[in-house]
């Protein structure tokens, strides 16, 4: 992967590039108003995160444009600030405080409404094993600007890891988060939005093993959440109680741990 900035890259975003650069094991390169497509020629890379002064972006030739945005979390969390209530949050029991490790973090933005709701006393871990995808997510998290100021300070206090939900698990103490998430690439999808669809070239699309969740019971205190098309027989196979929405396509299984 090769990490540049944007055309007219401030101090800054060069700082944040190189430092990136050297977290991600990616090389650093000028932009020097260079194109992505002669980037990626000249560098024989595909992957190219450019640093913005609110995130990142990430280009691949011949693939959609990512760029850091909070998406639908946004929507969710104003709803939340509003008073209202999240049937994630519901499906997983979350309050102020929780820890909550989300295995899974793609794009981040389930991820940022757990930060929200967890709160400042609580913490979240996002772990995403594909390096580029990590890299946005790192630096959105840590840049993006929303304008909504409870929003920004809870994508401040999520961390970003590069790493495979499994082994990280295993080397993790016994009930030593609250609740451990998982969104897995659905093997049937719903539908292919401008978001989901360029987020298939680089997420992991395997099932997920019976190991994983029997390691994510083990470290949970209070649940495991696994998020799902209503229907799946995901649920079934790994052990999961369906969390009940009656009127969406979207669902959550729940493994309760503490009652």
């Amino acid at each position: 992967m090769i990490i540049t900035t944007g055309d007219h890259a401030a101090p800054d975003a060069v700082r944040r590039a190189v430092a990136l650069s050297v977290e991600a094991g990616a090389r650093y390169i000028p932009r020097n108003r260079t194109s992505m497509s002669k980037l990626s020629s000249r560098y024989e890379d595909q992957d190219i995160l450019v640093i913005l002064e609110g995130g990142a972006r990430l280009f691949r030739p011949g693939g959609e444009t990512m760029l850091f945005h909070p998406s639908m979390a946004f929507v969710r969390a104003k709803r939340l600030l509003k008073g209202e209530t999240d049937p994630m949050l519901e499906a997983a029991r979350v309050e102020p405080g929780d820890s909550i490790i989300d295995c899974t973090a793609g794009l981040g933005s389930d991820t940022a409404v757990f930060a929200l709701g967890a709160g400042p006393e609580g913490s979240v871990l996002a772990l995403e094993d594909s390096v580029p995808l990590w890299s946005l997510l790192r630096e959105g998290f840590a840049y993006y600007v929303s304008g909504v100021k409870e929003f920004d300070e809870a994508l401040r206090r999520i961390t970003a890891k590069r790493a495979e939900h499994l082994e990280l698990l295993r080397g993790l103490p016994d009930k030593s988060a609250d609740v451990v998430y998982f969104d897995p690439m659905f093997r049937d999808p719903i539908q292919e939005s401008s978001a989901i669809s360029p987020l298939r070239t680089y997420a992991n699309n395997d099932p997920l093993e019976r190991e994983t969740i029997r390691q994510a019971c083990r470290v949970a205190r209070k649940s495991v959440v696994l998020k799902e098309k209503k229907g799946s027989g995901e649920f079934q196979r790994l052990g999961f109680t369906m969390h009940s929405r009656s009127h969406t396509k979207i669902v959550y299984g729940v493994i309760s741990l503490d009652q």
